[in-house]
């Protein structure tokens, strides 16, 4: 049974107060009344939250949680007392505990930080921390040019965002590579530019220009044979006309037209472009 995890788990037995549900070594859980609808049957499987509760004890919600034991996410501050901060966790009966040891800068309640959420060693608790780097990576990062990454935005800089990409490494998207609004804690496809000689990652959130030249190309070919093997839009045509129809860049535009006259699979006229 996973703390901090989501568990498939079989009831297995009820009592006035919920069922105890249990996984494969036979560990059991309480699964609260409030989380039952009265269907349930013995034996049936559960997908549940398992978690601790303010006794240390493990117990069970199919509530979902913002995030999960071994994730960077962005939390708010619900309160701050003697022993730490305390972010809305999306659970009713839960917040999560951020020590002040585990704090960058003093939490301040309404205000939201990026944590990394982890089970506490020494007190077996779930807890969460602003440092950051030390759950990160030591290893070099080994990506490949275009790779795709999940990429988490953690930080607004000068040149750009400080991002965590796939969840180990610290990366930098920069400004001049921004083509739409990104807020802090927002997870986003993006592909990997290159691996500096420093270990640094630089990514971008748009496609590399070949990957977008090789789609818009895909999609000319798709759009002259659903439309007679003909278009009056040439690499002469004007951006706003290639925009509403390709959503593209008169650039990858003429690109990929000269990618697809290369491969013999159109003929560029004056006015207008025809299937080969």
């Amino acid at each position: 049974m996973k703390i901090g995890q989501y568990n498939k788990l079989m009831i297995n037995r009820f009592v006035d107060f919920g069922a105890y549900l249990i996984d494969e070594q036979e560990n059991e859980v309480l699964l609260p009344k409030r989380y039952l609808n009265g269907e349930e049957e013995l034996d049936d499987y559960l997908e549940v939250f398992v978690y601790n509760d303010s006794e240390n004890r493990p117990v069970a919600t199919t509530e979902r949680p913002v995030a999960t034991v071994g994730e960077f996410c962005l939390m708010r501050v619900r309160a701050v007392n003697a022993i730490g901060a305390f972010l809305d966790w999306g659970l009713v009966a839960k917040d999560l505990l951020v020590p002040f040891g585990e704090q960058r800068v003093k939490m301040q309640p309404g205000r939201s930080y990026i944590v990394y959420i982890y089970l506490d060693p020494s007190s077996h608790r779930i807890v969460a921390s602003a440092k950051l780097d030390k759950f990160l990576s030591k290893k070099s990062p080994n990506y490949y040019h275009r790779q795709k990454v999940d990429v988490l935005i953690v930080q607004q800089q000068e040149i750009g965002y400080r991002v965590i990409v796939d969840g180990q490494h610290w990366g930098m998207i920069y400004n001049n590579e921004i083509y739409h609004p990104v807020n802090i804690g927002e997870h986003h496809m993006g592909f990997i530019k290159q691996v500096r000689d420093d270990g640094k990652v630089d990514v971008t959130l748009s496609k590399i220009e070949k990957m977008r030249v090789d789609d818009v190309a895909a999609t000319i070919l798709t759009h002259l044979k659903s439309h007679g093997g003909s278009m009056k839009l040439t690499d002469k045509s004007s951006p706003d006309d290639i925009m509403r129809a390709f959503n593209c860049s008169k650039k990858d535009f003429k690109k990929a037209l000269g990618l697809l006259y290369k491969q013999h699979k159109v003929v560029l006229g004056e006015m207008t472009t025809v299937l080969a």
